[in-house]
């Protein structure tokens, strides 16, 4: 009996120390509050707005890099591939997207470089300002994408928004010459896949012809092409072939 009283008190005391500690010397505690409240000057107003702009700017940055870069290109044409080869997972669609995305690094990479060397950097030493930073960061992208764009489609969109006719490429604006890149590069894009479709259904036409004289109506076409047109395109080194036809075709 006096060992279960003995172990009750000793419980008890342990339950006691952090008690007395905590009495002893109180903890501190984060107090965190949220408000909105009045500015007292101008320029409080205009750094909330900055932040708001670069938040923005970060959630849109997938669609920037998507729709100003040789990725819509390079995505489409690998697309318009597999279902040319009429193989619907292979190669599945993040090897698609991840191969069009390295190689969208490769070819933007020169660009990128001039975008950092004269814009980010000055400003980040405090050379220039954030306007003249945003300009010589555009400049080079702005450059790649007058090169890839036919001048048609920079008409189309400049005669829908009613704008001046540009006398040089400066005075086109970036919003004109981003949806003329896009459609420009779509229609380079379904030109390239076309003729990446020809041969593969020139094979299809003599596969088809071949079991029809052969009487076998029941044996589906694909499944006998598949084999030949994946042996022609490991033969003549299809994915060198490709891969430098589109780096070439932004030269």
């Amino acid at each position: 009996m006096r060992g279960y009283l003995k172990t009750g008190i000793l419980l008890l005391g342990l339950a006691a120390i952090p008690a007395y500690t905590a009495a002893a010397t109180p903890l501190p505690s984060a107090n965190i509050s949220l408000g909105v409240g009045a500015s007292n000057s101008p320029q409080d107003v205009a750094v909330t707005l900055q932040i708001m702009a670069a938040l923005t700017i970060l959630s849109i940055a997938p669609a920037i890099l998507i729709m100003t870069t040789a990725f819509i290109r390079i995505v489409v044409v690998l697309s318009f591939l597999r279902n040319a080869l009429s193989i619907q997972n292979a190669p599945p669609s993040q090897v698609i997207i991840g191969l069009s995305l390295f190689l969208t690094f490769y070819i933007m990479a020169p660009y990128w470089g001039q975008a950092n060397q004269n814009g980010l950097q000055p400003y980040l030493n405090g050379q220039i300002s954030q306007n003249e930073a945003l300009e010589n960061v555009a400049a080079p992208i702005r450059e790649f994408m007058f090169k890839q764009t036919r001048e048609a489609d920079i008409a189309l969109f400049v005669n829908l928004s009613q704008e001046k006719r540009p006398d040089t490429q400066d005075d086109v604006s970036t919003f004109t010459l981003i949806p003329a890149f896009i459609i420009s590069e779509l229609k380079t894009a379904f030109q390239i896949g076309f003729m990446i479709y020809i041969p593969f259904i020139v094979i299809d036409m003599i596969v088809a012809s071949t079991l029809m004289s052969m009487g076998m109506m029941m044996l589906p076409p694909t499944m006998i092409s598949l084999p030949f047109k994946v042996l022609l395109f490991v033969m003549v080194d299809g994915w060198h072939l490709l891969v430098n036809s589109l780096i070439v075709s932004f030269k």
